[in-house]
């Protein structure tokens, strides 16, 4: 197999055009085409390149006898998931992509009381005439329609990257070009990453203010309102949060750096099998206190049900991790 082959081979299996081999190489497109059309052979510099990229030896692309890949060693005796340059592009590039619709995703979670929030507070104050059943039914409808969209954009989301879900759980080895690559990115994200944390915990902070204005002024009315418009705050403050923390996670593993570190990737596989075991529970609780035998039979009462149990699942969490890393420490 003649080295244009080979190349066009290799490329493929990368999953790269021919315009993202050449932004690896440095060259012009019509360079690659050249190649692959055996109409020219790079020069060394671009051979030993192409062999980092692509993770094969240079004999393997300079020999025509061998038409089997020789693969570096580093590949044949690691045990670890190794990942490629064009695998590292091709994940940020799809996290990049989903972290708008993941930050909408999740503030629509936030979000979702509302419509039940708000058809209560109307009706208490006589300004919407319409029965509590109605008025809890179509709130209620209207939560889980949001809440439907939101379950969805999640789901799709996590089909474009399902591919990669190893970089959240084992350790891996990066190609040559992945470390570098990534710390890059990372460094260029910075400022955009520390002023949207700044923006979202000013919103999260500010968003008691509507409240403890309401609370102060006497009306129960305002009070229920001044709820949504906390709702609205906080889901702005997370979806700034959401949108760049995505990014640099996708960083950070495949730096394995961060929350992604080999101990700590440990730590979250434990701390994920429990976690759809408390939300069930949590919503369990919910569905009974509100509609079971002795329930108040009015849902937008109940949200705070979910905040305490928000509140709950980021200290139960701090503290099994603590657990985790005593008891690898003392097992070490």
């Amino acid at each position: 197999m003649i080295f244009a082959d080979k190349l066009i081979t290799l490329r493929k299996k990368a999953g790269w055009s021919q315009e993202e081999l050449a932004e690896q190489l440095g060259v012009t497109r019509q360079s690659v085409s050249k190649w692959e059309g055996a109409q020219s052979v790079p020069d060394i510099d671009k051979i030993l390149q192409m062999s980092r990229l692509f993770g094969v030896t240079t004999d393997y692309l300079l020999k025509d006898d061998q038409s089997e890949p020789e693969y570096t060693p580093d590949d044949e005796v690691s045990p670890l998931p190794r990942v490629t340059l064009a695998q590292a592009n091709d994940y940020l590039a799809k996290t990049q992509a989903n972290a708008p619709k993941l930050a909408l995703a999740t503030a629509l979670c936030i979000v979702s009381p509302i419509p039940l929030l708000a058809l209560g507070t109307l009706r208490e104050a006589g300004l919407f005439g319409i029965r509590d059943d109605l008025a809890g039914g179509i709130g209620i409808i209207a939560l889980l329609v949001i809440i439907a969209a939101a379950v969805a954009i999640f789901m799709q989301c996590s089909a474009s990257v399902r591919a990669y879900e190893f970089l959240q759980k084992q350790a891996i080895e990066t190609e040559y070009g992945v470390t570098g690559l990534a710390k890059e990115r990372r460094d260029a994200f910075a400022p955009q990453y520390d002023k949207a944390n700044i923006i979202g915990t000013v919103l999260c902070v500010l968003s008691a203010v509507p409240m403890f204005a309401a609370m102060m002024a006497g009306a129960s009315f305002l009070v229920s309102a001044s709820i949504c418009l906390v709702l609205v705050l906080v889901a702005c403050g997370v979806y700034a949060f959401v949108r760049v923390g995505t990014v640099q996670d996708a960083m950070n593993q495949l730096l394995e750096e961060g929350d992604y570190t080999r101990p700590n990737k440990a730590i979250k596989s434990r701390i994920n099998a429990l976690t759809a075991a408390y939300w069930l529970v949590v919503a369990a609780i919910f569905l009974w206190y509100t509609f079971g035998p002795y329930g108040n039979g009015q849902p937008q009462y109940s949200w705070f049900i979910w905040a305490i149990a928000g509140v709950l699942y980021a200290a139960l969490s701090s503290i099994l991790q603590l657990t985790v890393w005593r008891s690898e420490d003392s097992n070490s």
